[in-house]
């Protein structure tokens, strides 16, 4: 009976304690509400802080109210209200709806842009405890980028229960800004915080380094600027690895548009200014693609691209092949007359996809797994980039099997060394150069494909390659694969360290320059093909 009287008179008191610590929280959440009814910036500030400090779980749909302009107050009853977008209002400290005509004074608590970084920084604070992970990592961003001295005791609670190594080093660099940020910090927790951002290296990390406030003591001040130097030198390389990065993803770029035409040109010597044609086809071709999967079966999108690329080399290797049989046959031995025939060609097919298509660019879009960037260091990485060029590579290594190890490449490989002893052989030359152009052709239309992922699609995409991509063959040595792979991306990394200096055009000149003395040296490139024929 004693025990049973015990447990009664127990829960009473934790029922009381619980209902004490409600009301407590209600009345604590009626006071921070009461600022928002003065009408005055000062006293809104004081009511954020004061929600966001008191706990109580209405505290974001409060201030995602306000940031939204969705808070209410009326001065005269003395209340607040969250309007929602039907105009229906609801008690913002209880949640519940309010019954009867709204109150004659009702009116939005006013914010300007000051507030609205304080609110962003208190949301921040607010989710640093999250649950989910990504959720934290923003709020310890948003907190880096608004130093809000009030979200410093939420920062010190979520470092020591944070495990992802990752947020965790979010939520030190947010700590490390706002104590830097703060005028009367410690020095010794200034100069830990100095050392954390610039750990960071980045651009932020310099910006935040270079505007420390007035009244910083001269040791901080000292270490802040070899900060500064240590972060600026960092910047330089990456800057340089970006610079590198971009070439790379060009000379990829480049190797896709001009492998086809280096065996079109080197086995076949014919100067083909229909080459970019063939690719512009392939990027048409995936474009039909992706607008019968959007009709038919919009679930297949992220397949589009497997589905086009074998489509768009039988498109334009068939469009090739036809192209030789009908016109590069006639024209052997005679590359000026092969070049205009071609040029003409070139506007023939661009005036046919005009009329089909329209003048206009067409959307291609991106697959999910092509979509998005991620951070490597210092650069950015974006995914499309990296696919083309894993892609580039494959269908480079996938032309140097097929030229190894196949009767067909044995017999392109005699054609491109002699000619004449290879047709004394018994190997069918016209039917190799058919199959040849064909192959080059079709490579270009993959090339499509993936330039469709980068670059507008319209009738004139191929255009914008055609010159690079002669520049490319010639450089790497006419015919030669290896020589194509080097040259490709030796120009991309080139141009791209030559723009920010030069600009576009220039640097694009620059490049033309360099490879004119270069052929003046080797005439043959970098890689010059033997053979008998090229002896001779």
């Amino acid at each position: 009976m004693c025990f049973r009287r015990a447990w009664l008179v127990a829960l009473l008191f934790a029922l009381g304690f619980a209902l004490s610590g409600t009301s407590a929280e209600a009345a604590s959440l009626d006071e921070a509400l009461a600022h928002f009814t003065a009408d005055d910036f000062s006293e809104t500030v004081e009511g954020i802080n004061e929600v966001a400090a008191g706990g109580s779980p209405r505290a974001e749909i409060i201030l995602r109210a306000l940031q939204n302009d969705q808070l209410m107050f009326s001065a005269e009853r003395k209340a607040v209200y969250i309007m929602d977008d039907a105009g229906k209002l609801t008690d913002a400290a209880s949640g519940r709806p309010v019954v009867g005509a709204a109150p004659a004074d009702l009116d939005n608590v006013r914010i300007n842009n000051r507030l609205r970084g304080a609110i962003e920084a208190v949301l921040g604070g607010l989710t640093l405890l999250a649950s989910d992970p990504g959720a934290r990592f923003a709020a310890a961003q948003a907190v880096f980028k608004s130093r809000a001295a009030g979200t410093l005791p939420t920062l010190e609670t979520a470092i020591a229960k944070e495990q992802d190594p990752r947020v965790k080093r979010a939520l030190m660099e947010a700590r490390a800004a706002v104590i830097l940020s703060v005028a009367d910090a410690k020095d010794e927790d200034k100069l830990a915080a100095v050392d954390i951002i610039r750990q960071r290296g980045d651009q932020d990390a310099l910006g935040l380094l270079s505007s420390l406030p007035a009244g910083t003591s001269p040791r901080v001040m000292k270490a802040a600027s070899a900060a500064i130097a240590a972060v600026n030198n960092r910047l330089i390389v990456w800057s340089v690895v970006q610079n590198a990065w971009y070439g790379i993803s060009l000379g990829s770029v480049l190797l896709l548009a001009a492998i086809g035409l280096a065996i079109t040109f080197g086995v076949m010597g014919v100067i083909n200014m229909a080459h970019g044609e063939m690719v512009m086809l392939g990027a048409y071709v995936t474009f039909v693609v992706q607008e019968a999967i959007r009709t038919k079966n919009p679930e297949l999108f992220d397949y589009s691209l497997a589905i086009a690329i074998p489509l768009s080399f039988l498109v334009a290797g068939g469009i090739g092949m036809l192209i030789e049989r009908c016109l590069i046959r006639f024209l052997y031995g005679r590359p000026l007359e092969t070049l205009l025939a071609t040029w003409g060609l070139s506007l023939i097919l661009q005036q046919a996809v005009r009329t089909l298509f329209g003048p206009n660019n067409r959307e291609v879009g991106n697959p999910s797994w092509m979509s998005g960037a991620f951070d490597l260091g210092g650069i950015t990485v974006t995914y499309n980039r990296l696919w083309i060029i894993c892609f580039a590579l494959a269908v480079f290594a996938a032309l140097l099997a097929l030229l190894r190890f196949t009767r067909f490449g044995l017999e392109m490989r005699a054609v491109t060394q002699n000619r004449a002893m290879a047709a004394s052989m018994g190997i069918r030359t016209s039917r190799v150069d058919a199959l040849t152009f064909g192959l080059g052709s079709g490579i270009a239309g993959m090339a499509g494909v993936a330039l469709s992922q980068i670059d507008n699609v319209s009738p004139n995409l191929g255009q914008g390659y055609i010159v690079d991509s002669f520049m490319v063959v010639v450089f790497g040595g006419v015919g030669n694969l290896w020589g194509t792979l080097v040259g490709s991306f030796v120009l991309g990394i080139a141009n791209k360290f030559l723009e920010p200096y030069a600009g576009a055009v220039l640097g694009k000149i620059a490049i033309l320059v360099l490879i004119i003395l270069f052929i003046q040296k080797r005439p043959r490139g970098l890689f010059a093909l033997k053979g008998r024929a090229v002896e001779a």
